[in-house]
């Protein structure tokens, strides 16, 4: 069959081989006569690919012995109340930089938990502009416009907003906020593995799976153990970072067929290179999509702030929304899909994750330059 060109910005693309690899062992894994998905998560079948996702996962990004890796589930939704039910004492305050919808869900989930502990959220930096249906965001803020609170319990950033395209870069400029002895959390859902980072900066990172590294089901969370001494113990245990630490996410039954999916996407990842690989292969596919963009600002418009635009989720708009239903359409039939930006911003959002191959993108590129010169 011919594989559609999927830009779907979650759950998203996968590569053709780590979908290849699960086909083949589908019925029969390992020579067992059964599925992953019927083995117990207690035998050592299933414990060889858990233990496999981890070990890739350290091996990737260079993770340490001062961090725990756990796999949970809820999606990062859940992480943004486990968090603060983890890290907020009475009295304590929680930083928060929003840079778009993501930031605000996130914030939103802690003023809840902050209320129930008598803890408190402080918004270190928003970029927002506007109001209601009209606020907008097109940029991350600079350092000197993030205002931490004095002893947060920690600040939390979300790197990549994936509805509004608007990423950290990190370079030397315009790097992750931090505050002096604060531990940084991050959500990395729509950003994950797509290049190098220094995991020891970070207190907690956290990112579902199903935009980058795998299937829905699965959220991947890397933690300092120093944050999971600290956490709360009044609260119950399903929802402990400690109880997952310290049963390595096997307390209850994980979404096993995820884990073993990630675990196909990580060995993918790390055949292709790693990091380093996968980030310039990144680079490339977005760097052409701007490219036709800026060539043609009369038509197309990015309203993220060039030092703030998403390698992961390209966003544009056309000069009427007809236009942009209409290159929707085009693409649908030339086996594109997913290129509708959120509803709640409209627009084109094209998802260029790992995953996602050069070849797609060149395709839709070429698409855009003739929409171009049909519309004269």
């Amino acid at each position: 069959m011919a594989r559609t060109m999927n830009f779907n910005a979650g759950p998203a693309a996968l590569p053709l081989a780590a979908l290849e690899r699960a086909k083949q062992e589908l019925i029969d894994f390992a020579g067992s006569g059964m599925s992953v998905m019927e083995h117990s998560h207690r035998g050592k079948d299933y414990e060889k690919v858990h233990d496999e996702a981890i070990a890739l996962l350290r091996e990737l990004l260079g993770i340490g012995d001062s961090h725990e890796v756990l796999f949970l589930q809820g999606g990062a939704s859940q992480l943004f109340a486990q968090i603060p039910m983890n890290l907020l004492e009475k009295g304590a305050t929680a930083d928060y930089v929003v840079t778009g919808a993501w930031g605000e869900k996130a914030l939103s989930e802690a003023k809840l938990v902050a209320g129930l502990y008598g803890a408190q959220t402080h918004v270190a930096c928003t970029t927002g502009t506007g109001e209601g249906k009209e606020k907008s965001y097109v940029r991350a803020p600079l350092p000197a416009e993030v205002k931490p609170a004095a002893g947060a319990a920690y600040l939390h950033v979300t790197s990549n907003e994936t509805i509004h395209g608007v990423e950290f870069e990190v370079d030397p400029a315009r790097p992750f906020p931090s505050a002096p002895g604060v531990p940084l959390v991050v959500d990395m859902s729509s950003d994950f593995l797509w290049r190098k980072l220094d995991v020891s900066r970070f207190g907690l990172v956290y990112a579902g799976a199903q935009k980058n590294i795998g299937p829905s089901g699965l959220v991947a969370v890397i933690v300092s153990k120093e944050l999971v001494a600290k956490g709360r113990k009044d609260i119950p245990k399903i929802f402990q970072l400690r109880t997952h630490a310290e049963n390595k996410s096997l307390y209850n039954t994980p979404p096993t067929f995820s884990v073993y999916m990630m675990r196909n996407v990580l060995a993918w990842l790390k055949e292709q290179g790693g990091l380093a690989a996968i980030e310039k292969r990144n680079r490339e596919k977005a760097g052409k999509l701007y490219a036709v963009i800026d060539a043609n600002a009369g038509f197309y418009r990015c309203p993220v702030e060039r030092q703030s635009r998403s390698v992961m989720n390209v966003v544009f708009r056309l000069p009427t929304e007809a236009q942009e239903e209409a290159l929707v359409a085009e693409a649908k039939k030339r086996g594109m899909v997913g290129l509708k930006g959120h509803r709640s911003v409209g627009g084109i959002r094209v998802s260029t994750y790992n995953a996602v191959e050069p070849a797609w993108v060149d395709a839709l590129c070429e698409l855009m330059k003739e929409f171009v010169k049909k519309a004269g």
